[in-house]
């Protein structure tokens, strides 16, 4: 069958385009520069939102920018989030002296079990940090109330799942900040490249100075700057260190690839929409969790969770995978529990019977690939296979 596990994202024509901006008579600036303000200014714009964005080298740079930031600005204390994650969002709470929080997920969105959220909050929640899995919306109406009332940073993690919305709104437009990646086979690329987008000034302000290093010149808020100055009035203002940070710029050759591929993200978006809801309706519903919530779902890889707790059963259905090559990540992003990983056995004392859902995805789930170009007839192939198994 031969259903590879990504598709680069990046085609002649974003290379036809970058080769006519390297081709300029004048050679173009391609460290951070023009091309990267407009790209974060046209982000800004298709999200739709009335905040401003940063451009990073990564996703996982634009996770490590935000909880840097809101130590900086908010100080340290606890951030829920779940063990269904990428590294780099524990990676980013553990490295800024947050202590992490888990919170068990559900299985019809895989972002938080709700009560059991609720049951982790106190008084020294400082965020929540929740991801949208493969392009589910994780939000609820309740989880965005709670924090406003209770003051609780909220993160968005949306790295995997632009064009995701909740009640008809872009995810990554509720929270306080937001973060995206841009990484090979996600819904559009730049190589590599994240971006982290916020309406609060401060953050996006602080975000600009620590993806540089830590430089105030990086700022563009005047009041932010000559209050750093009038603090410390005998640092030299051309090098001026807020905090030992970073350096997380991208390249304007990035931004160039980013503002070609912004102009096809709503269409791939909808293709592989498309393809999932697809793929979900003609799912087995006895093998196969098929209830999940689809409302604004933007998936880049199709879920498969199985209903029955059966090793055999899995191990079956991963040699049907390897005979058939259709390439496969079991335990969905990030490989499943984190709270597995020797990262977090060897530093924290987790109970992993808390956490039952997360533990049924780890050991009974894969992903495997969908994007704008599969042809219906490979989503039929695999279905065939997956429901005769």
């Amino acid at each position: 069958m031969n259903l590879p596990l990504m598709e680069n994202n990046i085609n002649k024509d974003d290379i036809n385009n970058l080769i006519s901006f390297l081709s300029q008579d004048e050679i173009p600036r391609l460290t951070n520069g023009p091309k990267v303000k407009e790209f974060e200014a046209l982000w800004s714009t298709w999200l739709n939102h009335s905040g401003k964005s940063v451009f990073v080298n990564s996703g996982s740079s634009a996770n490590q920018l935000t909880l840097l930031t809101i130590k900086q600005l908010y100080g340290t204390g606890e951030v829920i989030l779940s063990p269904l994650n990428w590294i780099s969002d524990v990676a980013a709470v553990v490295q800024n002296n947050f202590t992490p929080v888990f919170a068990d997920i559900n299985l019809h969105n895989l972002s938080f079990d709700e009560n059991n959220l609720l049951s982790k909050i106190n008084s020294n929640t400082k965020a929540i940090l929740l991801t949208h899995i493969l392009g589910l919306n994780g939000l609820t109406d309740n989880i965005i109330r709670i924090c406003k009332e209770k003051n609780i940073i909220l993160i968005e993690d949306v790295c995997e799942s632009h064009g995701t919305s909740h009640n008809g709104q872009l995810c990554g437009t509720f929270g306080d900040v937001s973060n995206f990646s841009f990484y090979f086979a996600h819904h559009m690329s730049t190589i590599e490249g994240g971006i982290i987008s916020t309406t609060n000034n401060d953050i996006y302000e602080h975000c600009r100075i620590f993806r540089s290093h830590g430089m105030l010149r990086e700022c563009t808020d005047e009041n932010i700057i000559k209050n750093y100055h009038d603090k410390y009035p005998t640092v030299n203002p051309e090098f001026f260190f807020v905090n030992p940070a970073y350096n997380m710029r991208s390249t304007e050759i990035n931004a160039v690839l980013g503002i070609n591929q912004l102009k096809r993200l709503n269409y791939n978006i909808i293709k592989r929409r498309e393809n999932f809801n697809y793929f979900i309706k003609n799912l087995d519903n006895e093998l196969y969790i098929t209830d999940l919530n689809l409302e604004g779902n933007s998936n880049y890889a199709f879920i498969i969770i199985m209903r029955p707790k059966s090793i055999p059963l899995r191990d079956k259905i991963e040699s049907v995978f390897r005979d058939n090559n259709i390439e496969y990540r079991r335990g969905l992003s990030g490989g499943g529990n984190q709270l597995r990983q020797p990262y977090i056995q060897d530093n924290f004392d987790v109970d992993l019977n808390e956490f039952e859902n997360v533990e049924h995805v780890h050991k009974y789930s894969w992903y495997v690939g969908n994007y704008p170009s599969l042809e219906r007839e490979k989503i039929d192939q695999l279905l065939s296979l997956l429901n005769n198994i």
